[in-house]
C-alpha cells in the first residue's frame, strides 16, 4: 500500500512525516470536540444564570482578583463596553460586584462575589469529574502516554501548566489570560 493511501486511512505513514502531522492534527481536533462537549455540559448546570462569555468573565475575576474595567476587557479580548454589559448582568445576578477604591474615588474595582466564585468552582468541579471519568477508562500506560503527549503539546503551544487546586486551577487558557498592565 502506498504511503499516501496509508495516511488517508488514518494511519501515519512515517514518524515525523507530514502525514504524521496530519494524523496528530486530526486526533487533537477530535479530542478538542470531546473537551468542548465536556465544557458545555459542565456549564449547562448554570446556563440559566450565566452565559459562556459571562462565565469567562467570572473565571478571570476568580483567577486574577479585583480588576479595573480596562484590564478585564483586555484579558477577555473584548471592548470595555462589552465587558461592562456582561458585568452589569453578573452584578444583577449577585455573581460580581463593583467597589469604589477608597484611595481614589474615581476608580472602581470589579470583583467576583462569593456566590460567583461558587459558580466557577461548581462548573470546574463538574468538568474535572467528567474528565476524570474518561481518564479512568484508559489503561495506566495510556494515561502515562497521554500525560507526556499533552504536556508536550501544551508546552509547544506556550500554555503554562495548571496547578493542582484553588483559584489557579481554572485559568482560561486563552492568550488574553496573561497579566494585564492595568491590574490593581
Amino acid at each position: 500500500m502506498a504511503v499516501h493511501e496509508q495516511a488517508s486511512e488514518g494511519r501515519p505513514s512515517a514518524p515525523g512525516g507530514e502525514d504524521d502531522v496530519d494524523a496528530v492534527t486530526r486526533a487533537v481536533l477530535t479530542a478538542s470536540r470531546l473537551l468542548v462537549a465536556v465544557s458545555a455540559r459542565s456549564l449547562a448546570a448554570v446556563e440559566d444564570r450565566v452565559t459562556l462569555p459571562q462565565f469567562r468573565l467570572l473565571v478571570v475575576l476568580a483567577t486574577h482578583g479585583d480588576a479595573k474595567l480596562v484590564s478585564l476587557a483586555e484579558r477577555l479580548g473584548v471592548n470595555p463596553s462589552t465587558a461592562m454589559r456582561m458585568l452589569d448582568r453578573l452584578i444583577v445576578a449577585g455573581l460580581a460586584e463593583r467597589q469604589v477604591n477608597p484611595a481614589n474615588r474615581r476608580e472602581t474595582a470589579l470583583r467576583v462575589t462569593p456566590e460567583g466564585l461558587q459558580v466557577v468552582e461548581d462548573v470546574t468541579a463538574g468538568r474535572r469529574r467528567e474528565v476524570a471519568a474518561i481518564v479512568e477508562r484508559l489503561a495506566p500506560q495510556q494515561r502515562s502516554a497521554l500525560i507526556e503527549a499533552l504536556t508536550a503539546f501544551t508546552a509547544a503551544g506556550g500554555e503554562p501548566a495548571v496547578p493542582g487546586c484553588g483559584a489557579q486551577a481554572y485559568p482560561l487558557g486563552w492568550a488574553t489570560d496573561l497579566p494585564a498592565p492595568h491590574d490593581i
